[in-house]
Protein backbone atom coordinates (compact mmCIF):
# COMPACT_ATOMS: atom_id res chain seq x y z
CA UNK A 1 0.00 0.00 0.00
CA UNK A 2 2.90 2.63 0.83
CA UNK A 3 2.30 5.70 -0.30
CA UNK A 4 -0.79 5.59 -1.08
CA UNK A 5 -2.22 5.16 2.33
CA UNK A 6 -0.45 8.28 2.98
CA UNK A 7 -3.19 10.80 4.75
CA UNK A 8 -2.37 14.62 5.16
CA UNK A 9 -4.64 17.46 6.19
CA UNK A 10 -3.85 21.17 6.51
CA UNK A 11 -3.88 22.59 10.02
CA UNK A 12 -4.97 26.52 10.53
CA UNK A 13 -4.32 28.44 13.06
CA UNK A 14 -6.51 31.37 13.87
CA UNK A 15 -3.48 33.71 12.36
CA UNK A 16 -3.36 31.85 9.67
CA UNK A 17 -7.22 32.44 8.82
CA UNK A 18 -6.69 36.21 9.73
CA UNK A 19 -3.34 36.32 7.41
CA UNK A 20 -5.25 34.89 4.30
CA UNK A 21 -7.97 37.23 4.47
CA UNK A 22 -10.96 35.08 6.33
CA UNK A 23 -12.13 38.13 8.16
CA UNK A 24 -14.67 38.90 5.26
CA UNK A 25 -18.04 39.25 5.46
CA UNK A 26 -18.88 39.25 2.30
CA UNK A 27 -17.17 36.19 1.84
CA UNK A 28 -19.43 34.49 5.22
CA UNK A 29 -22.80 35.94 4.39
CA UNK A 30 -22.86 34.33 0.54
CA UNK A 31 -21.58 31.29 1.88
CA UNK A 32 -24.15 31.65 5.04
CA UNK A 33 -27.09 32.44 2.10
CA UNK A 34 -25.56 29.51 0.06
CA UNK A 35 -25.76 26.90 2.89
CA UNK A 36 -29.40 28.09 3.60
CA UNK A 37 -30.32 27.86 -0.25
CA UNK A 38 -28.73 23.66 0.11
CA UNK A 39 -30.44 23.01 2.79
CA UNK A 40 -33.63 24.30 1.34
CA UNK A 41 -33.04 22.14 -1.60
CA UNK A 42 -32.36 19.42 0.50
CA UNK A 43 -28.62 19.15 -0.36
CA UNK A 44 -27.53 19.52 3.64
CA UNK A 45 -27.87 16.56 6.66
CA UNK A 46 -28.09 18.54 9.93
CA UNK A 47 -27.83 15.95 12.73
CA UNK A 48 -29.22 17.11 16.66
CA UNK A 49 -25.94 18.32 17.92
CA UNK A 50 -25.00 16.89 20.90
CA UNK A 51 -24.86 18.53 24.50
CA UNK A 52 -22.47 17.91 27.47
CA UNK A 53 -23.39 20.48 30.18
CA UNK A 54 -21.31 20.77 33.03
CA UNK A 55 -22.86 23.42 35.14
CA UNK A 56 -26.63 23.85 34.97
CA UNK A 57 -26.51 27.14 36.49
CA UNK A 58 -23.78 28.62 34.50
CA UNK A 59 -24.49 26.77 31.58
CA UNK A 60 -20.68 26.02 30.95
CA UNK A 61 -20.58 23.05 28.24
CA UNK A 62 -18.82 21.50 25.07
CA UNK A 63 -20.75 21.08 22.07
CA UNK A 64 -20.49 18.87 19.43
CA UNK A 65 -22.22 20.11 15.94
CA UNK A 66 -21.81 18.06 12.91
CA UNK A 67 -23.18 18.19 9.32
CA UNK A 68 -23.03 17.18 6.05
CA UNK A 69 -22.97 19.17 2.42
CA UNK A 70 -23.75 17.26 -0.12
CA UNK A 71 -22.77 19.38 -3.20
CA UNK A 72 -19.56 20.20 -2.15
CA UNK A 73 -18.63 16.32 -0.78
CA UNK A 74 -17.82 17.58 2.83
CA UNK A 75 -18.39 16.88 6.21
CA UNK A 76 -17.74 18.46 9.24
CA UNK A 77 -17.88 18.94 12.73
CA UNK A 78 -17.28 21.67 15.22
CA UNK A 79 -16.06 21.47 18.74
CA UNK A 80 -17.42 24.14 20.65
CA UNK A 81 -16.87 24.82 24.64
CA UNK A 82 -19.11 27.82 26.19
CA UNK A 83 -17.71 28.78 29.66
CA UNK A 84 -19.91 31.87 30.76
CA UNK A 85 -17.52 32.29 33.91
CA UNK A 86 -14.38 32.46 31.59
CA UNK A 87 -14.36 36.42 31.74
CA UNK A 88 -15.42 37.46 35.24
CA UNK A 89 -13.03 34.27 36.61
CA UNK A 90 -10.11 34.26 34.60
CA UNK A 91 -10.16 37.51 32.16
CA UNK A 92 -10.40 34.89 29.41
CA UNK A 93 -12.67 34.21 26.31
CA UNK A 94 -15.86 32.46 27.22
CA UNK A 95 -16.28 30.34 23.48
CA UNK A 96 -13.54 28.39 21.84
CA UNK A 97 -14.14 25.97 18.49
CA UNK A 98 -12.14 23.78 16.38
CA UNK A 99 -13.59 22.33 13.09
CA UNK A 100 -12.05 18.93 11.75
CA UNK A 101 -13.65 18.65 8.00
CA UNK A 102 -13.16 15.86 6.13
CA UNK A 103 -13.85 14.75 1.94
CA UNK A 104 -16.92 11.74 1.75
CA UNK A 105 -15.25 10.42 -1.60
CA UNK A 106 -12.39 7.93 0.89
CA UNK A 107 -13.85 9.88 3.97
CA UNK A 108 -9.96 11.42 4.88
CA UNK A 109 -9.90 14.51 6.57
CA UNK A 110 -8.73 17.49 5.24
CA UNK A 111 -8.41 20.21 7.21
CA UNK A 112 -8.26 20.40 11.42
CA UNK A 113 -8.75 24.17 11.64
CA UNK A 114 -9.45 26.99 14.43
CA UNK A 115 -13.25 27.66 15.10
CA UNK A 116 -13.57 30.87 17.55
CA UNK A 117 -13.07 32.94 14.55
CA UNK A 118 -15.51 30.97 12.09
CA UNK A 119 -18.28 30.69 14.96
CA UNK A 120 -18.44 34.16 15.62
CA UNK A 121 -18.12 35.24 12.25
CA UNK A 122 -21.21 33.22 11.43
CA UNK A 123 -23.55 34.75 14.32
CA UNK A 124 -22.35 38.21 12.72
CA UNK A 125 -23.11 37.12 8.94
CA UNK A 126 -26.65 35.43 10.01
CA UNK A 127 -27.69 38.49 11.49
CA UNK A 128 -26.15 40.84 8.77
CA UNK A 129 -27.88 38.51 6.25
CA UNK A 130 -31.25 38.98 8.04
CA UNK A 131 -30.57 42.38 7.92
CA UNK A 132 -30.23 42.97 4.51
CA UNK A 133 -33.57 41.58 4.06
CA UNK A 134 -35.31 43.10 7.14
CA UNK A 135 -33.55 45.89 8.36
CA UNK A 136 -34.46 49.83 7.39
CA UNK A 137 -32.17 50.42 3.98
CA UNK A 138 -31.09 53.61 5.56
CA UNK A 139 -30.32 52.27 8.49
CA UNK A 140 -28.10 55.32 10.32
CA UNK A 141 -27.78 54.20 13.91
CA UNK A 142 -27.07 50.80 15.33
CA UNK A 143 -27.25 50.01 19.21
CA UNK A 144 -25.37 47.64 21.31
CA UNK A 145 -26.14 45.64 24.41
CA UNK A 146 -23.00 43.73 25.63
CA UNK A 147 -19.41 44.69 23.99
CA UNK A 148 -17.42 41.37 23.65
CA UNK A 149 -16.07 39.85 20.38
CA UNK A 150 -19.59 39.43 18.68
CA UNK A 151 -20.91 42.76 19.46
CA UNK A 152 -17.39 43.64 17.24
CA UNK A 153 -18.24 41.34 14.42
CA UNK A 154 -21.68 42.08 14.81
CA UNK A 155 -20.75 45.75 13.78
CA UNK A 156 -18.72 44.61 10.71
CA UNK A 157 -21.46 42.63 9.19
CA UNK A 158 -23.81 44.91 9.88
CA UNK A 159 -21.51 47.53 8.55
CA UNK A 160 -21.38 45.56 5.31
CA UNK A 161 -24.78 44.90 4.21
CA UNK A 162 -25.87 48.68 5.46
CA UNK A 163 -23.18 50.71 5.08
CA UNK A 164 -24.97 54.12 5.58
CA UNK A 165 -24.81 53.13 9.08
CA UNK A 166 -23.13 56.76 10.96
CA UNK A 167 -23.08 56.06 14.26
CA UNK A 168 -22.63 53.20 17.12
CA UNK A 169 -23.63 53.50 20.87
CA UNK A 170 -23.24 50.81 23.07
CA UNK A 171 -23.30 49.68 26.69
CA UNK A 172 -22.02 47.18 28.63
CA UNK A 173 -21.43 45.95 32.01
CA UNK A 174 -18.84 48.35 33.06
CA UNK A 175 -17.79 51.98 31.62
CA UNK A 176 -14.15 49.96 30.53
CA UNK A 177 -15.43 47.39 28.67
CA UNK A 178 -17.63 50.28 26.71
CA UNK A 179 -14.10 52.29 26.42
CA UNK A 180 -12.12 49.14 24.95
CA UNK A 181 -14.90 48.14 22.24
CA UNK A 182 -14.63 52.01 20.97
CA UNK A 183 -10.60 52.09 20.75
CA UNK A 184 -10.50 48.79 19.25
CA UNK A 185 -13.67 49.54 16.68
CA UNK A 186 -12.55 52.94 16.02
CA UNK A 187 -9.54 51.52 14.65
CA UNK A 188 -11.44 49.10 12.35
CA UNK A 189 -14.20 51.37 11.08
CA UNK A 190 -12.69 54.97 11.47
CA UNK A 191 -15.74 56.47 9.45
CA UNK A 192 -18.60 55.83 12.50
CA UNK A 193 -19.58 57.75 15.34
CA UNK A 194 -18.94 55.94 18.07
CA UNK A 195 -21.08 56.67 21.97
CA UNK A 196 -20.27 55.25 24.92
CA UNK A 197 -23.70 55.18 26.93
CA UNK A 198 -22.01 54.53 30.48
CA UNK A 199 -23.87 51.24 30.93
CA UNK A 200 -27.33 52.57 30.31
CA UNK A 201 -29.02 49.89 27.77
CA UNK A 202 -31.47 52.71 27.20
CA UNK A 203 -29.42 54.86 25.90
CA UNK A 204 -27.70 52.70 23.83
CA UNK A 205 -30.87 51.19 22.04
CA UNK A 206 -33.51 53.99 21.88
CA UNK A 207 -34.12 55.33 18.76
CA UNK A 208 -31.60 52.85 17.24
CA UNK A 209 -32.34 51.61 13.52
CA UNK A 210 -30.55 48.29 14.41
CA UNK A 211 -30.45 46.83 17.72
CA UNK A 212 -28.26 43.85 18.84
CA UNK A 213 -27.88 41.90 22.43
CA UNK A 214 -24.70 40.41 22.72
CA UNK A 215 -24.22 38.93 25.90
CA UNK A 216 -23.90 36.31 28.03
CA UNK A 217 -26.49 37.41 30.65
CA UNK A 218 -30.24 35.80 31.61
CA UNK A 219 -32.51 38.26 32.60
CA UNK A 220 -34.45 40.85 30.70
CA UNK A 221 -32.10 43.81 29.39
CA UNK A 222 -33.79 45.11 26.45
CA UNK A 223 -37.11 46.78 26.98
CA UNK A 224 -40.11 46.82 24.39
CA UNK A 225 -40.45 51.15 24.93
CA UNK A 226 -36.44 51.24 23.91
CA UNK A 227 -37.42 49.66 20.29
CA UNK A 228 -39.05 52.22 17.80
CA UNK A 229 -41.07 51.63 14.92
CA UNK A 230 -39.27 50.36 11.74
CA UNK A 231 -36.42 49.50 13.80
CA UNK A 232 -34.44 45.85 13.38
CA UNK A 233 -33.47 43.13 16.53
CA UNK A 234 -30.91 40.99 16.04
CA UNK A 235 -31.31 38.58 19.34
CA UNK A 236 -27.60 36.41 19.73
CA UNK A 237 -27.64 35.18 23.43
CA UNK A 238 -30.22 33.50 25.28
CA UNK A 239 -32.43 35.56 27.41
CA UNK A 240 -31.78 39.13 26.84
CA UNK A 241 -34.89 40.93 26.29
CA UNK A 242 -38.36 41.04 28.06
CA UNK A 243 -41.61 38.79 26.37
CA UNK A 244 -42.78 42.50 25.31
CA UNK A 245 -40.10 42.77 22.87
CA UNK A 246 -41.13 40.30 20.78
CA UNK A 247 -44.93 40.69 21.29
CA UNK A 248 -45.01 44.00 19.71
CA UNK A 249 -43.17 43.31 16.51
CA UNK A 250 -44.73 42.84 13.30
CA UNK A 251 -42.31 40.35 12.05
CA UNK A 252 -40.39 37.29 14.49
CA UNK A 253 -37.67 35.51 12.23
CA UNK A 254 -35.47 32.73 13.01
CA UNK A 255 -32.65 30.94 11.22
CA UNK A 256 -34.63 27.94 12.01
CA UNK A 257 -37.50 28.02 14.52
CA UNK A 258 -37.60 24.35 15.07
CA UNK A 259 -34.43 24.65 16.63
CA UNK A 260 -34.69 27.67 18.42
CA UNK A 261 -38.09 26.70 20.09
CA UNK A 262 -35.70 23.66 21.95
CA UNK A 263 -32.68 26.47 23.41
CA UNK A 264 -33.22 28.21 25.76
CA UNK A 265 -33.74 31.83 23.94
CA UNK A 266 -36.38 34.56 24.69
CA UNK A 267 -38.20 32.83 22.08
CA UNK A 268 -38.18 29.79 23.44
CA UNK A 269 -39.06 30.64 26.85
CA UNK A 270 -42.34 32.26 25.59
CA UNK A 271 -42.79 29.33 23.76
CA UNK A 272 -42.50 26.84 26.79
CA UNK A 273 -45.14 29.58 29.00
CA UNK A 274 -47.50 29.78 26.14
CA UNK A 275 -46.61 33.17 25.57
CA UNK A 276 -45.75 32.36 21.67
CA UNK A 277 -47.12 30.09 19.43
CA UNK A 278 -45.76 28.37 15.97
CA UNK A 279 -48.29 30.65 14.22
CA UNK A 280 -46.47 34.03 15.26
CA UNK A 281 -43.36 33.19 13.96
CA UNK A 282 -43.70 34.78 10.60
CA UNK A 283 -40.74 32.90 8.97
CA UNK A 284 -37.56 31.24 8.85
CA UNK A 285 -34.79 32.93 6.99
CA UNK A 286 -34.61 30.63 4.40
CA UNK A 287 -37.86 30.94 3.48
CA UNK A 288 -37.36 35.08 3.24
CA UNK A 289 -33.46 34.69 1.08
CA UNK A 290 -35.52 32.15 -1.21
CA UNK A 291 -37.96 34.67 -2.10
CA UNK A 292 -40.73 32.45 -0.95
CA UNK A 293 -41.85 34.82 1.81
CA UNK A 294 -41.16 38.75 1.56
CA UNK A 295 -38.67 40.89 4.02
CA UNK A 296 -39.42 44.29 5.64
CA UNK A 297 -42.83 45.26 3.43
CA UNK A 298 -43.28 48.79 5.32
CA UNK A 299 -41.18 51.68 6.98
CA UNK A 300 -42.71 51.26 10.33
CA UNK A 301 -42.11 47.15 10.91
CA UNK A 302 -40.47 46.51 13.74
CA UNK A 303 -38.65 42.64 13.17
CA UNK A 304 -37.24 40.33 15.58
CA UNK A 305 -34.81 38.31 14.66
CA UNK A 306 -33.38 35.22 16.70
CA UNK A 307 -30.57 33.07 15.24
CA UNK A 308 -29.71 29.75 17.56
CA UNK A 309 -27.08 28.83 15.21
CA UNK A 310 -26.77 26.05 12.57
CA UNK A 311 -24.29 23.47 12.34
CA UNK A 312 -24.33 23.66 8.32
CA UNK A 313 -23.81 27.59 8.12
CA UNK A 314 -20.98 26.70 10.54
CA UNK A 315 -19.68 24.19 8.18
CA UNK A 316 -20.23 26.42 4.93
CA UNK A 317 -17.94 29.41 6.27
CA UNK A 318 -15.06 27.16 7.63
CA UNK A 319 -15.01 25.57 4.27
CA UNK A 320 -14.57 29.26 2.03
CA UNK A 321 -12.37 29.85 4.81
CA UNK A 322 -10.33 26.96 4.27
CA UNK A 323 -10.46 27.28 0.85
CA UNK A 324 -9.36 31.18 0.75
CA UNK A 325 -6.53 29.77 3.03
CA UNK A 326 -5.50 27.39 0.00
CA UNK A 327 -6.01 30.02 -2.02
CA UNK A 328 -3.10 32.04 -0.47
CA UNK A 329 -0.64 29.41 0.27
CA UNK A 330 -1.46 29.71 3.81
CA UNK A 331 -1.48 26.96 6.96
CA UNK A 332 0.27 23.67 7.35
CA UNK A 333 0.42 20.43 6.00
CA UNK A 334 0.52 17.75 8.72
CA UNK A 335 0.65 14.17 8.09
CA UNK A 336 -1.87 11.97 10.19
CA UNK A 337 -0.29 8.64 8.94
CA UNK A 338 2.69 7.60 6.82
CA UNK A 339 1.18 3.89 5.64
CA UNK A 340 -1.71 1.57 7.42
CA UNK A 341 -0.53 0.14 10.85
CA UNK A 342 1.00 -3.21 9.65
CA UNK A 343 2.86 -1.84 6.84
CA UNK A 344 5.53 -0.14 8.86
CA UNK A 345 8.51 -2.13 8.64
CA UNK A 346 9.43 -1.29 12.42
CA UNK A 347 6.20 -2.41 13.50
CA UNK A 348 7.94 -5.80 15.17
CA UNK A 349 9.58 -3.36 17.35
CA UNK A 350 6.86 -1.22 18.24
CA UNK A 351 4.27 -3.53 19.20
CA UNK A 352 4.41 -4.12 23.10
CA UNK A 353 2.44 -7.64 23.94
Amino acid sequence: MGDQAKIQFRFLSQEDLLRAGCLDFNLAIDAAENALLAFRADEVLFPEKIVQIFNEETQERINCLPATLKKDKISGMKWVSVFPPNVERFGLQNLTAVFVISEIEKGFPIAFMEGTLASNIRVGAMGALAARHLAPPDAKVIGFIGSGEQAKMHLLAMKTVRPSLEECRVSAKTTAEEATFIEQMSQVVPDMRFVAANTDGERAMSEADILVTATSAQAPLLKADWMKPGSFYSHIGGWEDEYAVAKQCEKIVCDDWETVKHRTQTLSRMYKDGELTDSDVYADLDAIVAGDKPGRESPNERVYFNAVGLSYVDLAIALAMYRRSVQEGVGEELTLQETTIFEHAEIGDWVKI
